[in-house]
């Protein structure tokens, strides 16, 4: 799907000049100025709104976890999808706070959760292939679940689309995916995701080089995503994809995310135009993957959760940008009513 950058010369110079104009020293706001003028030219106007936030938390399992390379049983992904599904998770806590609509996707959970209130089933399998072994899903499997995420991000209304994820195992797969597509070392690509020890984290590292070595002719994005990949993390790429398309604020978490949209951007490069980079996880490998795509985090707050949860804590600042650019005075103004007082 076609992606249309957001450059426009003439819109980029009018709002900085209503940034500059308002009752403050030039550049005091920092990044909000910067991300105030990122959401203007994302919406195509000088006074961007926020509309009816959501964040897709998109949930799958990974066939690699045979290999030993998470603390937790896979077991524990269809149990994380049963406590958002009762409230009870952080994700939860965080978009009642900020009243965001919150959608939790089975994109293919090694469980049956059958008909249920607030689960959308878009299950593609139980969970991919081992990809030590054989790709973790066919080519249809993985187009299957591009088309899937991007008719979910097209059912939004809102016009900010926030990313999370659930998936034991998916550290992996999206460490996976940031040594084939940037070629960083697979050693600073891989962390302790839920928590492996040292030796668990050099297990994991030798897996991904071996899996590498395997599928070593594998190269083009798609054939990467489908080799390499999860559902949960093909399914938030297609979202992405879409979302920007249709000029959509994307609203990126931690470092699963990002390996989504890694993906993404190899595609389409001008989706980047409409990333909002909410944290710097403490995921290893994430900043060397941020610095990859030439991203500036908001926040650096240590998470390493995932399920969407910086995102959700990182939306108050889109709303602090847009209502200062919206409502703060400009110095014309502030003088019309001194004048008048």
């Amino acid at each position: 799907m076609r992606i249309a950058p957001t450059t426009n010369p003439d819109l980029a110079a009018a709002l900085t000049a209503a940034i500059n104009n308002k009752t403050k020293p030039l550049g005091s706001l920092g990044a909000l100025e910067r991300l105030a003028s990122r959401l203007g030219l994302i919406q195509d106007t000088v006074t961007p709104t926020i509309e009816k936030p959501a964040i897709l938390v998109f949930a799958g399992d990974h066939g690699v976890v045979a290999e030993g390379v998470s603390a937790y049983p896979q077991d524990v992904t269809w149990q994380m999808v049963e406590n958002f599904l009762a409230q009870g998770a952080a994700i939860n806590v965080f978009a009642r706070q900020n009243n965001i609509d919150l959608h939790v996707v089975d994109a293919g959970v090694n469980h049956d959760f059958g008909a249920r209130p607030g689960l959308v089933d878009r299950k593609i399998a139980n969970g991919t292939r081992n990809f030590a072994l054989e790709p973790a899903m066919t080519q249809a499997q993985c187009a299957t679940a591009l088309e899937h995420g991007a008719a979910l991000a097209a059912d939004l209304p809102g016009n900010v689309v926030g990313f999370g994820e659930m998936g034991i195992g998916n550290t992996t797969a999206a460490a996976a995916l940031m040594y084939k597509l940037t070629g960083i070392p697979v050693a600073e690509c891989v962390g302790a995701g839920t928590g492996l020890s040292p030796e668990g984290v050099l297990r994991k590292q030798r897996v991904i080089e071996a899996a590498a070595g395997r599928h070593a002719g594998v190269d083009a994005p798609l054939a990467v995503l489908a080799t390499f990949g999860g559902f949960e993390i093909a399914m938030m790429a297609g979202a992405m994809l879409k979302a920007a398309a249709l000029r959509k604020v994307l609203l990126i978490d931690g470092f699963i995310v990002t390996s989504a949209l890694l993906v993404a951007a190899r595609i389409e490069p001008a989706i980047l135009d409409y990333c909002v980079f909410a944290h710097c996880s403490d995921e290893s490998g994430h900043r060397r993957m941020l610095d990859a795509l030439g991203a500036e985090p908001l926040l650096q707050l240590n998470l390493r959760l995932g399920e969407g949860t910086g995102a959700a804590l990182a939306l108050p600042l889109l709303h602090a940008a847009t209502n200062f650019l919206n409502e703060m005075a400009t110095f014309e103004s502030a003088s019309v009513n001194e004048k008048s007082a």
